[in-house]
């Protein structure tokens, strides 16, 4: 299990506020503190618990918001799925595939992957013991690896600007996973400062992008082999 779970020993991360001076100084690197993060996720708090209501925090960090989004959203599919293994799973992973983030710093991406996944995989494995499939987790790891990225928001490029940032969406059809993927850019543009809006539930236009690759679909316990490829 060590292999697949990482060390539940670790001290609770979203109780620090800073990394270092250098860091806040360089990068403006302050993290949100639990009571903060809470407060502002109840003001949208309907759409925390939807399982498939799709969050992106462009300077994540370590994942102080998201893990506590992940946390709202298993919490649903506890209730409602929990007595069915399958269902608990597909379900869990919509809750994962739902949640991006982006942060400049590589060690926080990281450990933000590491938080989100150590949530689910706790959770998991302890709920079914035995019963729990390592291709599950891997397939967990393989869709926080594409949706928590390295790279700057602002220029939407990865750091070393050589690259443009590109996000994965995830949806499900029965029990299989169609992965689309777009540009960053191509997400931000014509959004809400002029007019449309890519997640509009209020009759408005929405803007809908053109993705830049299309994949075939996947049962979700075979996610995992889109990285071996």
């Amino acid at each position: 299990m060590k292999n697949i779970v990482s060390d539940l020993s670790a001290p609770n991360r979203s109780e620090e506020q800073i990394k270092s001076r250098e860091r806040v100084s360089a990068h403006g690197e302050v993290f949100t503190a639990d009571r903060e993060v809470e407060a502002m996720l109840d003001l949208v708090c309907r759409e925390t618990e939807r399982i498939d209501s799709r969050f992106l925090e462009p300077a994540c960090g370590n994942g102080n918001f998201l893990v506590k989004i992940l946390e709202r959203k298993l919490t649903v599919v506890r209730h409602k799925y929990i007595k069915n293994r399958t269902d608990y799973e597909l379900y869990a992973c919509v809750a994962v595939s739902s949640i991006y983030g982006i942060d400049i710093q590589l060690d926080n991406v990281i450990e933000c992957r590491d938080r989100l996944y150590e949530i689910l995989a706790v959770e998991y494995i302890t709920t079914f013991k035995e019963q729990f499939k390592e291709a599950y987790l891997l397939a967990i790891r393989h869709i926080l690896s594409k949706n928590i990225i390295w790279g700057d928001s602002l220029t939407q490029q990865a750091p070393d600007g050589l690259a443009p940032i590109r996000f994965c969406e995830w949806s499900v059809v029965n029990d299989k996973i169609i992965r689309r993927d777009f540009l960053f850019e191509d997400l931000l543009q014509n959004q809400p400062f002029e007019g449309s809006n890519l997640f509009s539930d209020l009759g408005d236009e929405a803007f809908i992008p053109t993705p830049i690759a299309v994949y075939p679909p996947i049962h979700y316990l075979k996610l995992a082999d889109y990285g071996a490829k």
